[in-house]
């Protein structure tokens, strides 16, 4: 739930027509981010909010009786579909370009997916980069077992690099100084996840992938080839949140970040 800070800055970009020619999301930036190809200003604090009391959403109940904490189908495919429906028309007519990371479970190392179309495929590649180990169930497409897409590459600048990208705006959803520590879980869950040495390794060794995309990161601010947002400091939530108010209030310091960030970006963007 802090990629509701990206919301909140990504709304802002909106608010003010600032427009890329691509994007890349991982996880919930994946999840979130492609409201942005799709112009809906304000519909990930929307539903978020409407959503984060049922069950179907968000709950161990969900994870009980479906496998994913995140319920699979309620969220990716009944809320986009029905309950806060999914521009798709304009995220198809979009020129933005749209990747999402995954990990792909079976050797540990990043798979990356252009989604050109808003389907029920599409939706599941979010899925899939959004699909947290343990609490959620391997999601298969076109014979590939795939996971969250955080634990092999967390901050993919330098896939967007390798497009062609030459000036990109990264948003980090930790604060400027974070050093992400040694995975306290990976360790404790290989039995469960023995079927996949490799992918177990990549969460084992996260944190060092993890701190060096920042500093790689910190090196292209400094250089100039990328202009960095972050929270001013830890954000009152994590992975999962039930309450609105602190939803909210997520979303409200990415909008205030974005806010005081805008001339900046502007000029570094030279719009």
């Amino acid at each position: 739930m802090r990629g509701l800070f990206t919301a909140g800055v990504t709304d802002v970009l909106m608010e003010n027509d600032i427009r890329f020619d691509g994007a890349v999301g991982v996880s919930a930036g994946a999840a979130f981010g492609c409201n942005y190809k799709s112009g809906q200003n304000g519909r990930v604090i929307r539903y978020n909010t409407r959503f984060c009391h049922d069950w179907r959403f968000c709950s161990l109940r969900s994870l009980i009786r479906t496998g994913d904490i995140y319920g699979a189908d309620f969220c990716y495919h009944q809320i986009p579909d029905k309950l806060d429906v999914f521009d798709t028309e304009t995220f198809n007519n979009s020129h933005m370009r749209f990747y999402v990371v995954c990990t792909n479970a079976e050797t540990g190392r990043p798979f990356y997916h252009l989604c050109e179309k808003a389907d029920h495929e599409c939706f599941e590649w979010i899925r899939a980069s959004a699909s947290m180990p343990i609490v959620s169930r391997i999601v298969e497409i076109d014979g590939l077992k795939l996971m969250d897409g955080g634990i092999s590459d967390s901050i993919p600048l330098k896939f967007m690099e390798k497009q062609g990208y030459g000036r990109n705006v990264v948003i980090l959803t930790q604060p400027r100084g974070f050093t992400k520590p040694p995975s306290k879980t990976a360790d404790k869950f290989k039995f469960m996840l023995r079927k996949y040495p490799k992918l177990v390794h990549a969460m084992r060794v996260r944190h060092k992938m993890y701190n060096d995309e920042l500093k790689y990161v910190r090196n292209s601010e400094t250089s100039e080839k990328a202009f960095v947002i972050a929270p001013p400091e830890k954000l009152p939530t994590g992975r999962i949140e039930h309450n609105p108010d602190v939803l909210r209030e997520v979303y409200r310091i990415g909008r205030k970040t974005a806010t005081e960030n805008l001339d900046r970006i502007k000029t570094f963007l030279n719009i």
